[in-house]
């Protein structure tokens, strides 16, 4: 598979990487399977996808825990990634930010992952009761210790794909405190063919200063693989059964993306004499946004870990780009 290279570092990982946050917290609580996830890791693994996503409050606890199995024979090959700064409460998320919690959380984290050193450390929200240079500072404290090796921070936005003006304006102003404080080596944010935002300003900003991108959502939560039935429901605990552009109505107003991709897909597989997914072309359009940018696809299934990662050696052509470009922006009910 295709190597990248995230941040002045110089931290190079496969050019897919495995988001596990499904295997154990967020999606369809009745579809994970313990097995079925270590085996998701394993062949994500297998076809270089070194990049594997977690964070402390997936669960809360279990998606590193079960990481941690698959570390403990295959950590030589994986690029580890995990998060602190929330903690899962009844109904909702509460930011903590305070230096002493992030060196617990880190320490607890290592734990649970079974590993000497986390490759890199993110900041999943800033805490608002606490300046943003404290937090970072007692991360960066971290990296001096030898626990962590990068830092970096999530921007992710339930309305950020949309584009606009200022969109990203309060993350790059973040984002500008914190490079003082200890280096930024990769920031995480919404990126897929429906949701653009990032490509205005995060994009350029982190291009200009070595900074990578770990593009989350890339596959629109499922919806741009193509396999959702519009109307079909989602289990009482999956995120998008809240999700504004999860309404059935929505999803059928946001069916000329995927007709899109499906459009690209079938002219590329023409070109490779073998059958090409929408969510490959998906994939491959994230891809095509920047030697720097590294789609982190969820998955829960080996198969789709498999498929995801065949998307590397996908080349779409200028017109396919310039037609997925011309593609709408998702639509939510807020619209």
């Amino acid at each position: 598979m295709e190597r990248r290279t995230i941040g002045a570092g110089a931290l190079t990982v496969g050019a897919i990487g495995l988001g596990c946050m499904p295997m154990s917290w967020g999606y369809s609580g009745s579809q994970r399977r313990g097995e079925e996830s270590l085996r998701t890791v394993r062949a994500a693994l297998d076809r270089g996808s070194t990049l594997l996503d977690t964070a402390d409050m997936y669960g809360p606890f279990t998606n590193e825990l079960l990481l941690g199995r698959v570390l403990k024979e295959r950590r030589a090959d994986a690029f580890v990634a995990t998060k602190c700064g929330l903690l899962v409460g009844e109904k909702h998320l509460v930011a903590n930010g305070r230096p002493g919690y992030v060196r617990r959380a880190c320490d607890a984290s290592l734990r649970r992952l079974g590993t000497e050193v986390i490759d890199l450390y993110q900041l999943h929200r800033a805490d608002p009761e606490v300046p943003v240079e404290e937090t970072w500072g007692a991360m960066a404290e971290l990296v001096t210790a030898g626990k962590v090796r990068a830092l970096g921070l999530c921007a992710v936005d339930a309305r950020a794909g949309r584009r606009g003006a200022g969109r990203y304006d309060p993350v790059l102003r973040q984002l500008e405190r914190v490079q003082q404080v200890f280096p930024v080596t990769a920031v995480q944010a919404e990126l897929a063919v429906w949701a653009p935002g990032a490509l205005d300003a995060l994009l350029p900003w982190c291009a200009a200063r070595g900074v990578g991108v770990l593009a989350a959502m890339p596959l629109g939560s499922g919806f741009l693989t193509g396999t959702l039935t519009t109307g079909g429901g989602f289990e009482e605990d999956d995120v998008r059964a809240r999700h504004p552009r999860f309404t059935a109505e929505m999803m059928a107003a946001n069916q000329p993306v995927v007709a899109g991709l499906r459009r690209v897909a079938a002219r590329q597989g023409e070109v490779a004499g073998r059958p090409v997914t929408p969510a490959q072309v998906a994939l491959a359009w994230v891809l095509a946004q920047g030697p720097q940018v590294v789609p982190v696809p969820g998955a829960k299934h080996q198969r789709w870990a498999v498929e995801n990662a065949a998307a590397a050696g996908l080349a779409l052509s200028a017109a396919d780009l310039a037609e997925l470009a011309a593609l709408p922006t998702a639509l939510g009910s807020w619209d």
